[in-house]
């Protein structure tokens, strides 16, 4: 396996607050955006389908309590905040790419001490410890997570179903031990179904390592599947669902699931000319993993419609 050095924490800290800002400036001085139906029902509605040609800067903000045998079945708490642009770039009149790179920032997260975020082991360590009541001592970690960047390629399609494929890679941009500290690669597939009042949405990635940061990194095996479905309400509103599951081979057998489901509910509305829509859901893990994980979500989304950089097809 090969390995590489990165840039050090206060770099990659630079770099990453860098683009978030990049980002923020983007949705706030950008031309007011328009859609081929002028209303914030639409921009909702487009939202909702993966495959859509609407550009957007996907805003998440989440509320975390888990437990597992490791907190004596105690609530930690934890919150992040999540940023995706989304950019569907028209390769040809048939044909576009879309890409929805994901900058996690973890504000604060609560880890079993001598392991990562993703339940394994540090490298290089002894495991968890533990206190003399058999309980892990947990450490508050806060920093960024690893950026993810899938590319999906999805042809013109008019009929209900919409489908695309292509590559998922994830970079060690994150902080310890909120890394994997491996690069990785694998497929993404995403398929859609819409009719004028709802849209459903599966999204499977997977990855593993082809490269690592020291030579006693773990491999890695996981991947997530979001499964989505909201159905249109009068007035721009929409009722529904965008849990994601998470699976992780490398790890301990109680420990690679994390399968929840959830409802929220969901509003567009029109700053000026620019639909930006507010979506509120609650989730709950109905599998999670035994030692400790994931067992209710409050999150917030703000996804503000912004203009096409690309509008024409680059071939």
């Amino acid at each position: 396996m090969k390995t590489f050095n990165r840039p050090g924490k206060a770099m990659r800290s630079a770099m990453a607050r860098t683009l978030a800002i990049a980002l923020g400036s983007l949705a706030l001085t950008a031309p007011q955006a328009t859609l081929a139906d002028d209303s914030a029902a639409a921009a909702g509605k487009a939202l909702s389908n993966p495959l859509s040609n609407i550009w957007a800067l996907f805003t998440e903000v989440d509320y975390t309590f888990s437990n597992g045998d490791l907190s004596d079945k105690n609530y930690h708490n934890g919150q992040a905040v999540i940023f995706q642009p989304i950019m569907p770039i028209p390769l040809t009149e048939n044909w576009k790419m879309l890409t929805r790179p994901t900058l996690p920032i973890i504000i604060a997260n609560d880890v079993p001490n001598g392991r990562r975020y993703d339940t394994m082991d540090l490298p290089g360590g002894n495991g968890v410890i533990l206190k003399p009541d058999g309980n892990a001592v947990f450490d508050s970690e806060d920093g960024f997570g690893d950026m993810s960047l899938p590319l999906l390629f999805s042809p013109k399609s008019a009929s209900k179903w919409g489908w695309g494929a292509g590559p998922t890679f994830v970079f060690p941009t994150g902080d310890e031990p909120l890394t994997t500290d491996t690069w990785e690669v694998g497929p993404a597939v995403v398929v859609t179904y819409k009719t004028p009042g709802f849209t459903g949405a599966v999204l499977g990635q997977y990855w593993w390592n082809y490269a690592e940061q020291d030579n006693d990194t773990h491999d890695t095996s996981h991947g997530s599947f979001l499964y989505s479905a909201w159905w249109n309400l009068p007035d721009a509103w929409q009722v529904g669902m965008n849990p994601t599951i998470t699976y992780n081979n490398e790890t301990r057998s109680g420990d690679k699931w994390n399968v929840p489901v959830g409802f929220g509910v969901a509003k567009t509305i029109k700053w000026g000319k620019m639909p930006i829509k507010f979506q509120f859901s609650v989730e709950k893990s109905i599998v999670r993993e035994d030692d400790f994980g994931k067992d209710w979500n409050i999150r917030l989304n703000i996804i503000p419609v912004i203009p096409g950089l690309v509008k024409k097809p680059l071939f």
